[in-house]
């Protein structure tokens, strides 16, 4: 018989939430393991394929101690903060410590998978409760001897309620009278599984005998051969965000007027999937998104970046590059790329709205019909001291495929410019290169446009004092594809690519630029970071490909966690039989 009880899975898991809401990059992970599950993740075969999200991490000591590693003293001191009062509710307040009751018998992984709550119904003229996802957890035993030593221990009976039921053969236990009820079984022996919800654990052992209209996460369209491309060793874990599901969650719980009109076309992607690497100076992410199999839409296989970090300076701060400009506006009116969640940072009429009223300019037939090259958008730094009271400059490039077209285009922003907001527009030189100069002194900037090559062309704003022109015509000395910071920051895979983001947080930091605030408010996640890399790839007609890089400031070996306390209002020190699940058997053969 094996036993099994409910605080010894939380803490990983736990953990791994931390890591998502509070930890910043260590968001991503999923893992194997399993009953058989090969290089699948810890309980596939009986989490329910509808999902939202499917989360695990390592269990391994030496892992989590390299991740205390990484950050700033102040954000070392929180993690480890947060940590240790995780502990402290799942655990100490239970009567249980982790090294010594936990670790010995627990696998290499614990999973969390959160599945959509039951509509609940509200009385007349109440507001609606809004409803928090439930969740399955999965622990594998990888030691039943010391697990089952463990939950023979006796147990007091200070608190709470447990009631014993059987559902389809499994002997289940579960709390009652709590603020937090679990329902606890274990599956062959061999994974101890806990649900926030009687319904939600009923989902899963249906869906690991294979009732009919319950299909498990492993049978998902494309899953296996998604986690195939982004397959890491060792990771530290893996995640997959079951992208329609989680979609039409948020959407359903948003109000009404941020509801997303794209979510039809959104809700073609079948998922996002992610490993996360720890490495020596930061964490790796590889990810992955994929269409339904019966989606209509399907990608074009382009992989054509490639110059763009070679022609901007090395003093930019923040850049976003890509192949086909066009295609990647298509993109994302459509929903159909990764920054496309349920509710888009811009709307997609806005630009072209934007420019028909200021320009009297059509975005499609007057810009994107001749910008399906590559291009970049950059954010460009100032020498200190410089006159400008401007930090930084904006540039943005763009390859054209019809020169033509865009000398017309230029002309008539010239005449706009000049005739409708008075600028002075004249042509000028930068080295042998003509350029154009839009200057109105009163607003303290200028704009330039001209051509870098036959068919590269650009547009620069900033300071009339410090124009960025004078960096990279004909080419900038140090160009940012040289520099260290981006060669140490942004991935070289997948290669070829579809193009790179990068971030050069120390640097934005150093010239104290505002940062955008986080949702939690987490500035310390901002301290940690010195960079970020990313490069994308169109893998195939029906996928993406990612990686990402995160560096990290370093602020070296972690002092041990502060000494176990019991939360507010906890039991005494002891086993408390409303959270520590007692001896349950392995599941009753059906008669």
């Amino acid at each position: 018989m094996i036993k099994k009880k409910k605080p010894s899975l939380l803490l990983p898991i736990g953990a791994a939430v931390l890591l998502i809401g509070g930890g910043g990059a260590a968001y991503w992970a999923l893992t194997k393991g399993g009953i058989g599950s090969g290089d699948l993740p810890v309980g596939a075969e009986l989490i329910p394929q509808d999902a939202l999200m499917t989360l695990s991490v390592s269990t391994d000591p030496a892992q989590w101690q390299q991740l205390r590693e990484f950050g700033t003293p102040q954000s070392q001191a929180a993690f480890d903060q947060n940590l240790a009062q995780l502990r402290d509710r799942l655990l100490t307040a239970n009567g249980y410590d982790y090294e010594k009751d936990i670790q010995p018998w627990i696998g290499k992984e614990a999973s969390i998978a959160l599945l959509a709550p039951q509509p609940v119904s509200s009385a007349p003229n109440v507001a609606p409760v809004l409803p928090k996802p439930v969740a399955i957890v999965v622990l594998p035993i990888q030691n039943p001897l010391q697990a089952k030593q463990l939950l023979e221990k006796p147990r007091s009976q200070t608190a709470g309620k447990l009631v014993d039921r059987t559902y389809k053969g499994f002997q289940i236990k579960e709390t009652q009278g709590k603020a937090e009820n679990f329902s606890v079984t274990v599956f062959d022996g061999k994974l101890l599984v806990v649900a926030t919800d009687p319904k939600a654990m009923d989902r899963a052992i249906d869906t690991y005998k294979g009732e009919q209209g319950q299909s498990a996460l492993k049978a998902t369209p494309g899953y296996t051969q998604a986690l195939g491309k982004i397959q890491a060793t060792p990771s530290f874990g893996r995640l997959y965000l079951n992208f329609p599901a989680a979609t039409a969650f948020t959407v359903a719980n948003a109000p009404k007027a941020a509801a997303s009109p794209n979510l039809a076309q959104m809700s073609q992607t079948q998922g996002v999937a992610a490993t996360m690497n720890l490495e020596a100076e930061g964490i790796h992410f590889k990810g992955i998104t994929w269409y339904k199999p019966d989606s209509q839409k399907t990608y074009k296989v382009e992989n054509n970046a490639k110059s763009m970090p070679g022609r901007l300076p090395q003093n930019t701060l923040l850049m976003a590059s890509g192949g086909n400009l066009k295609q990647f506006w298509q993109n994302y009116t459509q929903g159909a790329t990764a920054i496309n969640l349920a509710l888009p940072p811009v709307a997609p009429d806005w630009l072209p709205n934007a420019l028909k009223s200021t320009i009297n300019m059509d975005l499609d037939k007057d810009f994107l019909a001749w910008m399906e090259g590559e291009f970049a958008l950059a954010m460009v730094g100032v020498p200190d001291g410089s006159p400008s009271g401007l930090p930084f400059n904006l540039l943005f490039m763009v390859q054209s495929t019809d020169r033509r077209a865009t000398e017309a285009t230029f002309k008539q922003l010239d005449q706009t410019m000049a005739d409708k907001y008075k600028f002075k527009v004249e042509e000028a030189k930068a080295g042998d290169q003509p350029i154009t100069n839009w200057t109105l002194p009163a607003i303290g900037f200028a704009v330039t446009h001209g051509w870098l090559t036959d068919n590269v062309a650009f547009v620069a704003l900033g300071s009339p004092t410090v124009p960025v022109v004078n960096d990279i015509v004909p080419k900038p000395a140090t160009s940012l594809a040289d520099s260290q910071p981006f060669k140490a920051s942004v991935p070289s895979d997948p290669n070829p690519n579809n193009g790179n983001f990068f971030a050069n947080l120390d640097l934005y930091k150093a010239k104290k630029l505002p940062l955008p605030q986080l949702p939690l408010g987490n500035q310390n996640l901002i301290d940690a970071v010195r960079s970020i890399g990313v490069t994308a790839a169109i893998s195939d007609d029906r996928s993406t490909r990612y990686d990402v890089s995160l560096l990290l400031q370093k602020a070296g070996k972690p002092a041990p966690l502060p000494s176990p306390t019991l939360p507010p209002n906890a039991p005494s020190q002891g086993n408390n039989p409303a959270l520590d699940i007692p001896p349950a058997a392995a599941p009753v053969p059906s008669p």
